[in-house]
């Protein structure tokens, strides 16, 4: 029996991280779309990894607990790369909250049960939660600590208070950041630890879909005028994610880590603050 690795959205940062931790694992790789997952999972193996894909569904708790199950059958559960979900270009306010909300909550839930001792974990989130006006004390507890399965009924969730895919999507972030800081406490029950990666203006298929979408400009701007000068790379993000994984990392949890080249900075102190 293996540890094993389930990987959760067979794309560029999710692979690259996986490449990092994965060897010697059998790494489950999950995707909506099987052919996703099967592409991934083909490149792993023939660079030597032991990779086996299947078709995972973010959104649904049974499709969660499907790719667990199927996880577990090959030993313990060790590690977990959560690199799932949707894009403000891609998707409606529905399918986001649905997806990037409620599907990591259940998944960072779901998968701290069954964690061996000693695992880690990431998710994915994103430097754009970082850009939303502060919420409450009270509106960040709801949503650390609401019940995976009563998060969509939250009346600042509601459709009258999502102002368009964006604002979801940076209600979505914001909510896997503080469920990364309450499911830190849970883990921690198995000697296990959860971190969150803030990435924005990383070079991946998703990321061209915003560049060629209707905020393109935006993005372009975005990092042309952040501290960096430049987008950055999926494997840019993997070296945070093998700092938080390893060894090194061992006393990191619950956190969030910002990696935008400086993007958020230079939203609030530089040329790419909003105007008044």
């Amino acid at each position: 029996m293996k540890n094993v690795m389930i990987l959760t959205g067979a794309g560029q940062i999710g692979m690259a991280v996986a490449r990092r931790m994965g060897t010697g694992m059998k790494i489950v790789v999950g995707d909506k779309k099987t052919d996703n997952a099967q592409t991934i999972a083909q490149i792993m193996n023939e660079a030597g990894f032991d990779a086996v894909p299947m078709e995972m569904d973010l959104s649904s708790r049974a499709s969660i607990l499907n790719i667990i199950s199927e996880a577990l059958k090959y030993g313990e559960i060790s590690m977990l790369v959560n690199a799932a979900g949707v894009s403000p270009s891609q998707a409606s306010v529905e399918t986001i909250l649905k997806v990037d909300l409620y599907g990591t909550a259940v998944l960072l839930d779901e998968v701290g049960k069954v964690i061996r001792q000693g695992g880690t974990g990431v998710t994915i989130s994103s430097q754009s939660g970082w850009r939303m006006p502060a919420l409450t004390a009270g509106e960040d507890e709801l949503l650390a600590t609401t019940p995976a399965d009563e998060l969509l009924t939250l009346p600042l969730l509601q459709p009258e208070n999502i102002h368009d895919t964006l604002h979801a999507y940076q209600m979505a972030k914001r909510c896997n950041e503080k469920r990364v800081m309450a499911e830190a406490v849970k883990w921690g029950k198995r000697g296990s630890r959860i971190n969150a990666i803030a990435p924005r203006i990383i070079v991946t298929p998703l990321a061209m879909d915003e560049f060629n979408g209707p905020r393109g400009d935006f993005y372009k701007n975005m990092f042309a005028n952040c501290p960096a000068g430049r987008p950055g790379t999926a494997d840019e993000v993997a070296n945070v994610a093998e700092l938080l994984m390893s060894d090194k990392g061992a006393f990191i949890t619950g956190s969030t880590f910002l990696i935008d080249g400086g993007a958020t900075s230079s939203y609030y102190y530089g040329p790419l603050k909003p105007e008044v």
